[in-house]
């Protein structure tokens, strides 16, 4: 099946919406509360620990629309733009926000500055699961990927291990996206592990928290032990702990990977049509940023 660029993009932005979707529902269970409740939980249905219309999204996918939409409207990159469509958001009492990026964004609000220190307590995924808008609008420009991706992310995190999360799936979702396949992405994980040992994913661990480095680990398992959509986004989601974030990523890879027309449909119409219909959109304004043929 010849995939164009589009399919592949907007399978990626669908896919981590879907991710997002499904994974909230089981957010903060363990695989054993998720297998007594639910056996495999493989539909999306709302509910959870934030009690969610099915369908719903939650932070993962609107802070991405939020940064994907700044850079919209200013038709490039304006870390400012960025920084204000954040504080809006806050300022509309989002359904859930990550304490990292609350703090980050109040700082913004209060002082005005784009950027933290270095801080050992930013070693979260919130900066890594937003990152999707600037992958797709820089194609092709590594140099503009590189830089605005540590921008953003120093808006809330300033870590290196944020840092080289946001850099590593950011090049994989590139690769894909652009219909170079998986072994570009092995090569790119293989390098994250070299710098960063830590994020060693096979075996895998085990655990699929909020730390970005059990994050990573999860959706990259997940992503090269599956073979199709819906297994990776199914397997990825049922080990809990913060499976929004873990399903959004998982579904962002591979999304790109296999396509739009991967993506089932019973998913995709549980989306809120508004969210979908914003997202083919954004998808759209993107590319056309980042010069490539649609």
């Amino acid at each position: 099946m010849n995939l164009t660029l589009k399919d592949r993009a907007l399978g990626a932005y669908l896919g981590f919406a879907c991710g997002d979707a499904l994974g909230a529902t089981v957010e903060f269970m363990t695989p054993e509360q998720i297998r007594t409740e639910y056996g495999l939980h493989r539909d999306i249905t709302g509910g959870g620990w934030l009690k969610l219309r099915p369908g719903q999204i939650t932070d993962d996918t609107e802070m991405s629309i939020a940064l994907a939409q700044a850079m919209i409207d200013c038709g490039g990159w304006d870390l400012t733009r960025v920084a204000d469509s954040f504080a809006a958001w806050l300022r509309s009492q989002p359904v859930d926000i990550g304490n990292t990026c609350r703090r980050g964004i109040r700082r913004y609000i209060k002082t005005g500055a784009l950027a933290g220190p270095v801080n050992e307590a930013e070693a979260g995924n919130g900066a890594c699961m937003r990152n999707l808008p600037v992958a797709i609008a820089t194609l092709g420009n590594a140099p503009a990927f590189e830089r605005q991706t540590l921008e953003q992310c120093h808006l809330t995190h300033h870590h290196p291990l944020s840092d080289a999360a946001a850099l590593c799936l950011g090049r994989m979702l590139q690769a894909l996206v652009a219909g170079e396949g998986i072994e570009p992405c092995r090569q790119q994980a293989a390098a994250l592990i070299k710098a960063h040992p830590e994020f060693q994913f096979d075996p895998y661990p085990g655990r699929a928290g909020g730390y970005i480095v059990a994050t990573v680990q999860t959706v990259l398992y997940h992503f090269f032990h599956t073979d199709s959509f819906e297994a990776c986004l199914t397997d990825t989601v049922n080990r809990g702990e913060d499976a929004d974030t873990t399903g959004a990523l998982a579904g962002m890879l591979a999304g790109a990977h296999y396509g739009i027309d991967a993506i089932p449909r019973r998913w995709l119409d549980r989306l809120e049509p508004a969210v979908s219909r914003t997202i083919e959109r954004q998808t759209e304004a993107l590319l056309k940023l980042s010069h490539s043929e649609i």
